[in-house]
């Protein structure tokens, strides 16, 4: 008997490929598949466990305590879509061949389901499945009306319990009831992924560059960086390492971080910094403004950048902080230019970042590892 087993059930399915692996030629159809399929799994990796390629989709899963911030889970979507996005755009850009496989690669699309339910990890013939009326309803889903009700060919649909457990407000997204036998009626909503490409891609962009930079410090870690971005910028794990600093969410945007979003962190009795989210892109980098006050005096006003590195060979990942002043005193100045400043900041920062990187360790140690690697599965032999 299998082990049960409650967490987040996502299929990440390559919309269009049935019609497209029909009208081309096969050899063609297929690397672009493998190709396709490698990038979902590369970007799935950190977080998801992989269940099972099923022709032209990826069903993964995670257990809930691995996602303590559930929107996590949405920004690694959408990070995934943007890359699938730019992926096809470059394939058909530097393509030569006129076959009808590369010719119709633009009728490809990306879609999401997500759903949160019980599930159980059973043997069978030697390798592990996951069965479940929970894993029965996600496969369902798949099967559903949101292109007739909207038209989007590129979506993410969840399921109610699956944003009741990340704690995000449906908001403007789109909300319809499915049915379906033995299983009743789901509401679901719909994120329309297309229209979060514009919104992500065309936003104006703000990052203090090393050159503008005031003070420049350097992190490494062991673990990847969608785990490094989480365990960063969640208020909770935050006070976790913070030396005492207890951080909390203020305000979000839409239900969502991202741009204009809040979060507070209390340093003692008199002491509040707030900080504001000028710019937001997971998992590459983002941008706040850290006003710090004392009482009714604010006493430092800073722009920072935390940019995300990849290191060579799944090594981890560099974090680079970046800051600039947005009001210096004569003292402060004084402070930046001898270098005195950055080595305060270095200090104050250091032993945070290194209490972080051992409860990732610990975090880490007492999960089972995500995703096999992609760079051994070739394509499925069909669609």
């Amino acid at each position: 008997m299998g082990s049960t087993n409650e967490g987040y059930l996502v299929i990440g399915d390559i919309s269009g490929f049935t019609a497209y692996f029909a009208q081309t030629e096969l050899e063609h159809s297929q690397e672009v598949l493998a190709e396709l399929l490698e990038l979902i799994l590369d970007h799935f990796q950190p977080v998801l466990t992989l269940a099972k390629l099923e022709g032209d989709a990826v069903f993964a899963h995670a257990p809930g305590e691995r996602l303590t911030r559930g929107e996590m889970l949405v920004e690694l979507l959408e990070a995934t879509y943007v890359a699938f996005r730019d992926k096809v755009t470059r394939i058909v850009h530097r393509t030569t061949c006129e076959c009808n496989a590369c010719r119709a690669i633009p009728m490809l699309d990306l879609k999401f389901m997500v759903h949160y339910g019980g599930y159980i990890l059973q043997d069978v013939l030697g390798s592990r499945e996951l069965v479940g009326s929970d894993v029965n309803l996600l496969h369902r889903l798949t099967k559903n009306h949101i292109v007739e009700e909207t038209g989007w060919k590129a979506y993410t649909l969840f399921t109610e319990a699956a944003l009741k457990q990340m704690e995000i407000e449906p908001g403007e997204m789109h909300a319809q009831v499915e049915e379906y036998e033995h299983l009743g009626q789901v509401q679901v909503y719909a994120l329309n992924l297309r229209e979060r490409y514009k919104e992500l891609t065309e936003e104006r962009r703000v990052f203090i560059s090393p050159e503008e930079a005031e003070i420049q410090l350097t992190f490494q870690f062991s673990q990847p960086p969608p785990v490094v971005w989480d365990w960063l910028t969640d208020p909770r794990k935050r006070t976790l390492y913070g030396q005492g600093a207890i951080w909390s969410t203020a305000s979000k945007v839409r239900g969502r971080t991202g741009k204009g979003a809040r979060n507070h962190c209390a340093h003692g009795k008199d002491e509040l910094s707030v900080e504001t989210i000028l710019d937001w892109r997971p998992f590459d980098y983002y941008t706040f403004e850290n006003i710090t006050h004392a009482g009714h005096e604010s006493w430092m006003d800073f722009l920072s950048t935390y940019s995300l590195e990849a290191l060579p060979n799944g090594q981890g990942t560099r974090v680079l902080s970046t800051m600039k002043f947005k009001q210096q005193t004569m003292i402060s100045r004084i402070a930046v230019g001898t270098g005195l400043l950055k080595m305060i900041m270095g200090k104050m920062l250091q032993k945070p970042m290194d209490q972080m990187e051992m409860l990732m360790k610990e975090a880490s140690d007492q999960q089972p590892s995500s995703m096999e690697s992609s760079a051994a599965i070739a394509a499925p032999s069909g669609a």
